[in-house]
């Protein structure tokens, strides 16, 4: 059980430490979108490429969001019947659900890992401004894995919660 806690610490400074990468994306689009409208509004000149910028800050700022997201427990759930069922049926439940959302991030993670891949290769870029697009790819693969490691704690403590008598 002492391990299972250091893990979960560990997932949470790793997942608040990479929160800040999407967060400097987040208020990055907010300079973006504030300077466009007004060089485009006052000055008659937009910021060049900012539709190219915005895309890819949009990007990191929700895949490194994700981990802290899923950590204080803001992510999207339904709970309808689920509080009825008793405690074992509700940690079974949990352990399935914890199953299928690693699976899903492991999954994710290795096809964005694959298409940083093919983008490299084929040495894609962003329309307008020519911004390569496999570093951002390879970023967001990246911060899929401690998604991945919250979801494996989150299991670890299901199962135990199924076995504990």
């Amino acid at each position: 059980m002492k391990n299972l806690d250091t893990f979960k610490k560990f997932n949470r400074k790793v997942s608040m430490g990479i929160e800040w990468v999407g967060l400097v994306a987040l208020v990055l689009m907010m300079v973006i979108t504030t300077v466009d409208v007004i060089g485009a509004k006052v000055f008659l000149s937009p910021v060049f490429g900012s539709i190219d910028i915005m895309m890819l800050a949009q990007l990191v700022a929700m895949a490194f969001a994700a981990a802290s997201t899923l950590l204080i427990g803001r992510h999207i759930q339904v709970e309808f019947f689920f509080p009825l069922l008793p405690k074992r049926a509700q940690a079974f439940m949990n352990g399935i659900v914890h199953l299928l959302g690693f699976v899903l991030f492991v999954l994710i993670a290795w096809q964005l890992f694959i298409y940083g891949h093919d983008l490299q290769t084929w040495r894609e870029v962003s329309p307008t401004v020519r911004i390569p697009l496999h570093p951002v790819a390879y970023a967001a693969a990246f911060a899929c894995i401690p998604v991945c490691l919250i979801y494996l704690s989150l299991l670890v403590e299901s199962v135990l919660k199924v076995l504990k008598r």
